[in-house]
C-alpha cells in the first residue's frame, strides 16, 4: 500500500466525508478543522467564523488504487469551488474551498488541476479554492465522525447529503467501492 493524506475544505464536512467514504482506494476519512489560529477549536467556536479554521475532511488513500488527480477531480466536482466562503446555504470562512497539501507534489498537482479546469471552462466563474500548506489538524468531535452513516434519517442527510451522493454516483460510478453498488 502507498497511503497518502490530503485535507480538503469544501463546505460542510458531513457531505464531504460521506462522498469520500464511498470512493475506491480511500482508506479513511476524518472530519476536523484546519487553517486557523486557535488551538484545539470546538465546533461551536469554528461555527462563529472567528477561529480562522475551515471545516475539513482529511482523506487517507492508497495511491496504488487511486491517483491524486482522481481525488482532486472528485473534490472539485462535488462542491462549488467558485464561491468564496460559501457552499449552498452555509456561509462563512469555515466553509471555504481549500486544499491543504502535505508536500510539494500535491501543491503542484492541485495548481495544475485548477489551471486545467479553468482552461476547459468547467465552471462558469473563476475557481477561488485556496491551495495552502497543511497546518495542525484538529479532529472534530465524535458526533461529527461518520455522520451520514450514523444519522442517515436526519432531515439534513435526506435533503442535502443524499442528493449529493446520488449525483456523485451517477458521475463517478466507476470510482465507487463495489460493495456499495
Amino acid at each position: 500500500m502507498n497511503i497518502q493524506t490530503i485535507t480538503f475544505g469544501n463546505g460542510c464536512f458531513w457531505c464531504t466525508e460521506a462522498i469520500f467514504q464511498t470512493v475506491k482506494g480511500v482508506k479513511k476519512v476524518t472530519s476536523g478543522y484546519m487553517g486557523g489560529h486557535v488551538d484545539h477549536p470546538t465546533y461551536k467556536q469554528v461555527c462563529t467564523g472567528t477561529t480562522g479554521h475551515a471545516e475539513v475532511t482529511q482523506v487517507e488513500y492508497d495511491a496504488d488504487e487511486i491517483s491524486l488527480d482522481e481525488i482532486l477531480l472528485i473534490f472539485f466536482r462535488t462542491h462549488n469551488p467558485t464561491t468564496l466562503n460559501r457552499q449552498g446555504n452555509d456561509v462563512g470562512t469555515q466553509y471555504r474551498s481549500a486544499i491543504f497539501y502535505t508536500n510539494e507534489q500535491q501543491k503542484e498537482q492541485a495548481e495544475a488541476m485548477i489551471k486545467k479546469l479553468t482552461e476547459e471552462h468547467v465552471f462558469d466563474a473563476p475557481i477561488v479554492t485556496e491551495v495552502t500548506p497543511a497546518s495542525e489538524f484538529y479532529v472534530a468531535e465524535d458526533y461529527h465522525q461518520n455522520y451520514f452513516q450514523e444519522n442517515g434519517n436526519q432531515p439534513y442527510c435526506s435533503f442535502v447529503i443524499q442528493p449529493k451522493l446520488h449525483k456523485f454516483a451517477k458521475e463517478f460510478t466507476e470510482k465507487i467501492k463495489p460493495e456499495l453498488l
